[in-house]
């Protein structure tokens, strides 16, 4: 399976999920093409926590996104990563029955 295809099964399952945060910035990816799966960082801004980095991994051989953990991060972490463009860019205001977690 090509790193494209993998990337785009990872953001299938992964967008739906995160577009109640967006805007989202991807931090970070690794791609491990051996066992077919993505580890990958995203920023955003969260209602009740602030700025943080969820660290994420998807399995496509499964098609599963699993949720490896956060990190609350301070402004200053966050000025430059907010200069390139947002993964998800899609402005959501009050998405109903969201996960707030």
């Amino acid at each position: 399976m090509t790193a494209e295809t993998i990337r785009r099964k990872r953001d299938a399952k992964a967008i739906p999920h995160l577009q109640q945060y967006a805007p989202v910035w991807l931090e970070s990816e690794r791609l491990t093409a051996d066992k077919e799966e993505i580890l990958f960082n995203v920023v955003f801004l969260h209602p009740s926590y602030g700025w943080v980095s969820r660290r994420y991994r998807y399995d496509s051989f499964n098609d599963v996104l699993y949720h490896k953990g956060q990190r609350k991060l301070n402004e200053a972490e966050v000025l430059t990563l907010l200069e390139k463009e947002p993964y998800i860019d899609t402005v959501q205001s009050n998405i109903p029955n969201s996960y707030g977690g």
